[in-house]
């Protein structure tokens, strides 16, 4: 499975627009080995959170990245992983197995601050400074 880019959670999205320059310069540098993506669920997540003053910021980073949305082959991958893991005693949110479904469906490697919330074998992960 190759690597088309790498997909940020909302941690790094978060880490980001409060100007944390560790992670900046990190996102700069592998925007430099791949392209950056987004989905609907940390965008939601961020908007959720964005103060006034910091909306246009935000928009115009959202509109830089690619953006990806959630299909069906998606959804049901991430029912299924929460589902499975369920069975092992593991509670994963749904937010968290659409955002590593996506990453896996779209061959991205997830960059996250999180990855005890992502235990996929099969997700390939950065954990972000």
């Amino acid at each position: 499975m190759g690597i088309n880019g790498f997909l940020l959670d909302t941690t790094v999205l978060i880490d980001i627009f409060r100007g944390r320059m560790e992670i900046i310069g990190f996102i700069d540098k592998l925007a430099q080995d791949g392209d950056l993506f987004v989905c609907s669920i940390p965008v939601a997540e961020v908007f959720s959170g964005v103060r006034p003053q910091e909306l246009p910021r935000v928009e115009e980073f959202f509109e830089a990245v690619n953006y990806l949305t959630i299909e069906y082959r998606t959804a049901k991958r991430a029912g299924l992983y929460r589902r499975d893991f369920q069975k092992k005693g593991i509670t994963l949110s749904i937010s968290d197995t659409l955002i590593a479904a996506t990453a896996v469906d779209f061959s991205l490697t997830l960059v996250t601050k999180n990855v005890s919330h992502f235990p996929m074998k099969e997700l390939n992960i950065i954990e972000h400074p």
